[in-house]
């Protein structure tokens, strides 16, 4: 048996996609006209979805990038703590 590649796989569903939708064009019980309006609305649908995710993700990646800055922003306060306590630490040792 030989061996597909995956673009060549890719290429075949592609391909019958392609074909199905023809053959589902061809006897679809609709007129052209109507078939081709419920193709506009579809596509219209996808197309609000699409804009719809990318601004909920966009949403979601800034909400990330915030915690992710007041993360940083605590550990570096946390660490100035911790080094004042070090530098206080070795004044106190140093001055006996």
């Amino acid at each position: 048996m030989a061996h597909c590649s995956v673009t060549t796989k890719a290429a075949y569903f592609i391909a019958g996609a392609g074909i199905g939708a023809a053959v589902a064009l061809l006897f679809a019980p609709e007129s052209g006209e109507e078939t081709r309006r419920r193709i506009m609305e579809k596509t219209q649908e996808g197309r609000e979805y699409v804009t719809s995710k990318g601004r909920e993700l966009r949403k979601q990646a800034g909400d990330l990038i915030d915690d992710g800055k007041d993360l940083v922003n605590k550990q570096k306060a946390r660490l100035a703590d911790v080094l004042e306590s070090g530098k206080q630490a070795a004044r106190e040792t140093f001055s006996r």
